[in-house]
């Protein structure tokens, strides 16, 4: 049987917010942008989501940051 696969879409914007889901994540002061979205991806890192894509939106300076990970069993 082949694997299955769950997604996740990530909306990165450059004022240092990442939306994901409905659920709005918010830089802290004086955290640069980098380090801000490291500390969000190495969260998601630890539940077991991938990167495997991003997408720039380059009027906006934004992007999107696609992730897979193996879909659990259903039980």
């Amino acid at each position: 049987m082949a694997e299955r696969w769950e997604y996740r879409v990530v909306y990165v914007d450059p004022r240092g917010r990442i939306s994901c889901e409905g659920v709005e994540f918010v830089r802290q002061s004086g955290e640069n942008r980098t380090a801000f979205l490291k500390r969000y991806l190495d969260t998601l890192g630890e539940e077991s989501w991938e990167v495997t894509g991003v997408h720039p939106l380059v009027r906006m300076e934004a992007s999107y940051v696609i992730l897979k990970r193996p879909k659990q069993a259903a039980s």
